[in-house]
């Protein structure tokens, strides 16, 4: 009767739930990324993914704990091959049941991306098609910076050239007054003449009388 009783000590311990949105991302010809996420209100302390080739060849297991990552990095994959994986959460009281059964293919060491053809409900081309959404989101922002940039660059200079071309009329008009306004000179010539000529008639008279 005890057993029935929710709460009672006979009560199995909890496990953490499976991981959801499983994705994998960053795809090359010999690595990739998976990523996912928890439960809302699971403590998670660690986390295992079981990694396998599609024909059964060959099988890996990666387990880490006291960690809260919720993505990790495959490595050592062959190219151009199909993969399976699946994540489980580890929590104080055991291991989460696997979550859903991931594909992906690696990309040959030519390609950077696969071909159209995949299918889109695959979880990796969705993330795929999120990532490209991204890079091409920042590609946009870089262009409009850029571009904002360059104007702000263009006006300075404009007006700098307008401030300048300021500053050289107002120079040139400054310099005209001063030499309109300067003391023309005057000859001398004249005044050495008038004096000559009133002395010789002095010394005329002069000569004369005596």
């Amino acid at each position: 009767v005890f057993a029935l009783l929710p709460g009672s000590f006979c009560d199995s311990p909890y496990r953490p739930r499976s991981p959801v949105n499983v994705t994998v991302t960053q795809l090359k010809a010999d690595s990739a990324t998976v990523s996912w996420d928890i439960p809302e209100g699971d403590v998670i302390i660690g986390y295992a993914i079981s990694q396998q080739r599609q024909d059964g060849q060959m099988q890996r297991f990666i387990r880490e704990v006291n960690t809260t990552n919720r993505a990790c990095v495959l490595w050592d994959l062959e190219e151009d091959t199909d993969y399976i994986i699946q994540v489980q959460s580890i929590g104080f009281h055991g291991e989460s049941q696997a979550s859903k059964r991931v594909h992906f293919r690696t990309l040959k060491e030519t390609d950077r991306f696969p071909s159209n053809s995949s299918n889109q409900d695959d979880p990796t081309v969705q993330g795929l098609n999120k990532y490209r959404q991204l890079q091409t989101g920042e590609l946009m922002i870089i262009v409009v910076v850029l571009v904002m940039w360059a104007a702000v660059i263009a006006l300075f200079c404009r007006q700098y050239d307008i401030i300048k071309d300021n500053d050289s009329n107002n120079n040139k008009e400054k310099a005209k007054p001063s030499s309109e306004h300067s003391t023309p000179e005057r000859p001398s010539g004249g005044i050495l003449r008038s004096k000559r000529m009133l002395l010789t008639p002095l010394s005329i008279s002069l000569s004369l009388s005596l």
